[in-house]
């Protein structure tokens, strides 16, 4: 083993999303370094290139040259989506207010994920969309002439609140959205950054219609959600630096979980353009119970899983709640983490919304089956780390959605 592993993760794929998108409906050219390599945000950056954005990769990164709302133009096949739910969900709001049908669709998992959420307050706008019979893609896109409107979402969501922020920049008047608690605010710190007439107080947004500037050069920090699980490796193993990671509040709810938990992350901050970044270490530490709900597990919603895997490693029972949201990811998070924990011997419980985790138990090897979810195959492999015996992975490829060099950075912190 080297003296201290350093690694950088891909890009944010919650940012690198946006860059894409806000970058090609913008008026002139924005160039992106650190964009994140896995396949959703590839699916968007397809989806973009086939309304006719050009996309022009080089040594300074790439380049977006954006022409604004109006340089966009019909596709005439279906846009495909992949298995990303924020590119489809966003680029619903971008198409609501174009002159022209699109239809969005997607892979079978993505097909069985609801869409109402997105259309009910776009429809509100004068949206108009034809989906399946049970709310579900392929989503048809009668774009038109949209409308300012208040919208007060039940849910804490920022793919509802940027496909609204998206549409709002095509409507007449005002466009205010209220949450029930703050969700990621990448959308309105990187709207802000180029210009758009936007406010944001906490959970309480108001938008304007306008043309964006381009973001001549930005550079998207390591994602959060892809840190977490090398951090996580490190707590169980050994100490390692995870370098340039986004660690914006509405981010950094596995932080404070695992801090709950008395598990030591140093941070140490770097410079920052629209986002916060810092480079954080994780060492071995003595794990007590994770209690997570409320309002920071919406800020920890996607660490669930390896969060789970901590948790079988901590003093004490363990209860996550307030997750109900986990049941409609890419498979249902809730029941494959405790299906596969408790495969490998550990003792969790299912409620509705959450898992009770007792802890501390011996791991054993198994075979982990992900059902395609890239962040169930990587807390799997991360379990795999402190169980004995042979843990399998099934279709570990999965992994690439979010982070394609998974498997060979986590060797790294047991090599």
């Amino acid at each position: 083993m080297s003296s201290h592993l350093v690694i950088r993760v891909p890009g944010d794929k919650s940012i690198s999303h946006r860059a894409l998108i806000f970058g090609a409906i913008a008026q002139g050219d924005s160039t992106i370094t650190g964009l994140s390599n896995g396949q959703d945000v590839r699916s968007t950056q397809c989806v973009l290139t086939q309304l006719g954005v050009r996309f022009v990769p080089g040594q300074a990164g790439l380049t977006i040259h954006g022409g604004g709302f109006d340089g966009l133009r019909a596709s005439d096949a279906a846009l495909d989506c992949g298995n990303s739910g924020t590119t489809m969900r966003l680029m619903m709001g971008v198409l609501a207010g174009r002159p022209f049908e699109s239809t969005l669709v997607g892979d079978a998992s993505l097909s069985a994920r609801p869409m109402a959420r997105i259309t009910t307050p776009l429809k509100g706008m004068g949206a108009r969309f034809q989906l399946s019979a049970q709310g579900r893609p392929p989503v048809r896109v009668h774009g038109g002439t949209l409308a300012g409107v208040e919208y007060d979402s039940p849910i804490a969501s920022a793919q509802v609140k940027s496909a609204v922020l998206l549409a709002g920049l095509q409507a007449p008047g005002q466009t205010v959205v209220r949450e029930p608690a703050l969700s990621r605010d990448h959308t309105e710190r990187m709207l802000q950054a180029m210009g758009a007439r936007i406010s944001a107080d906490g959970p309480h947004i108001v938008i304007e219609p306008g043309p964006l500037q381009p973001l001549t050069r930005f550079d998207v920090p390591g994602d959060m959600s892809s840190a977490a699980f090398i951090l996580a490796a490190g707590m169980l193993t050994r100490a390692v630096t995870v370098s340039h990671v986004g660690v914006n509040e509405t981010r950094t709810g596995f932080l404070d979980a695992v801090a709950g938990m008395g598990a030591a992350v140093e941070r140490r901050a770097g410079p920052s353009e629209v986002e916060p970044v810092a480079d954080l270490t994780a060492s071995p530490a003595r794990l007590g119970p994770l209690e997570l709900g409320g309002e920071l597990l919406v800020r920890a919603i996607d660490e669930v899983p390896i969060l789970a895997v901590l948790a079988t490693q901590a003093h004490g029972r363990s209860v996550i709640r307030d997750a109900g949201e986990l049941r409609v990811k890419e498979c249902d998070r809730l029941a494959v983490t405790a299906t596969f924990l408790n495969a490998m011997g550990a003792r969790v419980t299912e409620l509705e919304d959450g898992l009770i985790i007792e802890g501390p138990t011996p791991l054993r090897g198994a075979t982990v089956a992900p059902h395609h979810d890239h962040r169930i195959a990587m807390a799997g492999a991360v379990a795999g780390l402190v169980a004995e015996g042979e843990t399998i992975i099934k279709d570990r490829e999965c992994a690439s959605v979010s982070y394609p060099s998974f498997y060979d950075d986590l060797k790294q912190v047991v090599e």
